[in-house]
């Protein structure tokens, strides 16, 4: 780091070293902060927007706080590279994302300052409530706070735990932080929404409380209670905090999260008092770089770009997304079959609705952070004969799994599941890897489980999902696939069925969806059999025992965990019919998958063409003279 550059920031590698400074210095601390994350995630990409929201936030926080002694909580983590920089992370991160690079999400095993991991959102009011009671339990006088933000305050388990902690006896003391900008990665949406967009305009609030704190005295005695009970609803009509009062915190706000004196004078104040209480904050994503206020979506998240121009919107790939696969699919059958509603948890922009969104608005369906909501609500329109599509990332379905089970897969439930990022996601680390999907889908009853294994391939599952009478999903990876030309129809394929690509001898690699590319290539080069399964569930028994009675050994190769995954399902299929054959199962690790690249992650877990091999000769040495023939012949 260049001191004259940065010469408060270079010599604030811990927050004690920030606690050196006078407190005047901190706006000018938080300015090199934000110039020096500009700088550095221009050159690395990254979450962006929001940490610039909250760059006085973090400082006023370290600042006042004794962290890591005091716990400080981030929800979404998004918005921790402030937290980052200034919890001796300072000169590395720019490797965020990168493989063995500063994660990009708080992580306990990173720094003692990360005291509580998070990849998904609206987690942050639990943990730190359970830190509270813990710590009072263990006799130790620590401050814990809460910071919940960037939509994840429209998500259910928030609630859940406002109202766990504002009915305790004895009251926890615990303060959390709403970090209120409006946005999650796309524009927040919902009532929550509008009641704090109300609040954000509202002057009277503080004067009224100033008055109301002379009048209530001890909140213990009868008196007092009857005019808290009065100021709350009284107050409620200029600005609806009466929610958080009435679910038993103290509410705060809103004020400005940039103007560092006002937030370090209230966090002083609220540091010394007891039980549940809320600030309210106003905050701008993206706050300091004007490109980023200007499109909060676009700056969300940024690969390298250039802080003079911004970010330039490169060609996209030559061949489309899975996800714009789904996204051309989603509108090519809404436009077939008016019964077709489209629901998504929070993420239009990445599971591919924008078009959507903007054809069918009628049909479309945002319903925040709350994906055990999003698959309720499509059990109830499928109810009603309605086809909902639940456009939804492997990692956050895991969220909505007690309702894909009992109300959509135990009422025999007409839903299609679109499962975006199956697999070997990447950069974002272990938090969104879509590596249990097939495990976990598989399991339950009347489901049908599909896994593509190229574009078209998967337009044809999404029709087969669509018209299929019950509960189906489609899991597809991330980024782009071998390049297969589209059909332009919405045909379907029979439910079941494999695809047998190429007949060899001995072996019979079962591929199911992104391995098959990848598998065909080292059944062409060992003259091995290649199928491509298709289906996870149901699997093709009449193939399977067809090609178990003809070979010496199957191996099943998959991009979900092994454990229970769909090789599990080729094994438990051979074991039901009494037949003894040898089985490799290739698949991801028993094991967490740092971030990484897409790639990298795949060879480290042997599921590149070379791990194969190796795997392959590992079990069947005799494969060797195979392929010396094979090249030299």
């Amino acid at each position: 780091m260049d001191p004259q550059r940065y010469p408060r920031l270079s010599r604030i590698a811990v927050p004690a070293d920030l606690r050196q400074f006078p407190e005047a210095e901190l706006p000018a601390i938080a300015d090199e902060l934000r110039a020096y994350l500009i700088e550095q995630v221009s050159q690395s990409g990254g979450h962006f927007g929001a940490g610039l929201g909250v760059i006085e936030l973090t400082v006023a926080l370290h600042f006042l706080f004794e962290t890591p002694s005091d716990r400080l909580v981030w929800d979404v983590g998004h918005q921790c590279y402030p937290h980052k920089i200034l919890t001796g992370r300072r000169d590395s991160i720019h490797t965020v994302k990168q493989k063995d690079g500063v994660a990009p999400f708080p992580k306990r095993e990173e720094s003692e300052f990360d005291t509580f991991g998070v990849g998904h959102s609206s987690t942050s009011i639990s943990a730190a409530l359970g830190m509270a009671v813990a710590a009072r339990a263990r006799g130790e006088d620590r401050k814990v706070v809460a910071v919940i933000g960037d939509g994840a305050m429209t998500a259910g388990m928030a609630y859940e735990a406002l109202n766990h902690a504002g009915g305790m006896d004895p009251e926890p003391d615990l303060l959390v932080i709403l970090n209120d900008n409006r946005m999650s990665i796309s524009e927040n949406v919902g009532g929550l929404t509008k009641m704090l967009g109300r609040a954000s305009g509202s002057r009277t609030l503080n004067a009224l409380r100033e008055g109301g704190k002379k009048l209530l005295g001890d909140k213990k005695k009868p008196a007092a209670r009857f005019m808290r009970r009065w100021e709350e609803h009284w107050k409620g009509m200029f600005v609806p905090s009466t929610l958080f009062e009435e679910m038993g915190f103290h509410y705060t706000g809103p004020i400005d999260g940039h103007d560092v004196p006002a937030l370090v004078a209230t966090l002083r104040t609220l540091r010394g008092l007891k039980g549940p209480q809320l600030l309210h904050v106003i905050t701008t994503k993206g706050k300091g770089y004007e490109r980023a206020e200007g499109d909060q979506i676009e700056y969300h998240a940024v690969g390298p770009f250039d802080p003079d121009v911004g970010v330039v919107k490169k060609p996209g790939p030559a061949k489309p997304t899975y996800t714009q696969v789904f996204s051309d699919w989603l509108c090519d059958m809404a436009a077939a079959d008016p019964l077709l509603m489209g629901i998504t948890p929070a993420m239009r922009e990445g599971s591919g609705l924008v078009r959507f969104s903007k054809e069918y608005p009628d049909r479309y369906f945002d319903v925040a952070i709350a994906e055990q909501h999003a698959v309720t609500l499509a059990a109830g329109m499928a109810c009603e004969g309605v086809k909902p599509v639940v456009a939804i990332y492997s990692t956050f379905l895991q969220r909505g799994y007690d309702q894909l089970i009992h109300d959509v897969a135990l009422q025999k439930l007409d839903v299609l599941f679109a499962i975006d990022r199956g697999g070997v996601v990447g950069p974002d680390g272990a938090t969104h890897s879509g590596s249990f999907d097939l495990s976990f889908l598989r399991c339950v009853p009347d489901m049908v489980v599909m896994a593509p294994a190229d574009e078209n391939e998967c337009r044809l599952m999404l029709s087969t999902g669509f018209r299929h009478d019950g509960p189906a999903a489609v899991r597809y990876p991330r980024g782009t696939g071998p390049g297969v030309a589209l059909q332009p129809g919405l045909d379907t394929l029979p439910v079941g069925k494999a695809e047998l690509r190429q007949r060899g001898a001995g072996l019979a690699l079962l591929a199911f969806g992104a391995m098959v590319p990848v598998a065909g290539a080292v059944a062409a080069e060992f003259g091995l059999t290649l199928v491509n399964m298709r289906f996870v569930k149901p699997l093709d028994r009449a193939l399977l025992l067809d090609l178990a009675a003809s070979h010496e050994g199957f191996v099943t190769l998959e991009d979900n965990v092994v454990a229970g995954g769909a090789g599990s399902g080729v094994a438990e299929l051979l074991a039901a019919e009494g037949i003894s054959l040898p089985v490799l199962h290739l698949g991801l690790p028993d094991g967490w998958q740092e971030h990484a690249s897409r790639e990298q992650l795949l060879a480290e877990a042997g599921l590149d063409a070379e791990g194969i091999r190796r795997a392959l000769l590992a079990r069947w040495p005799g494969l060797a003279k195979i392929r010396r023939s094979a090249v030299g012949g």
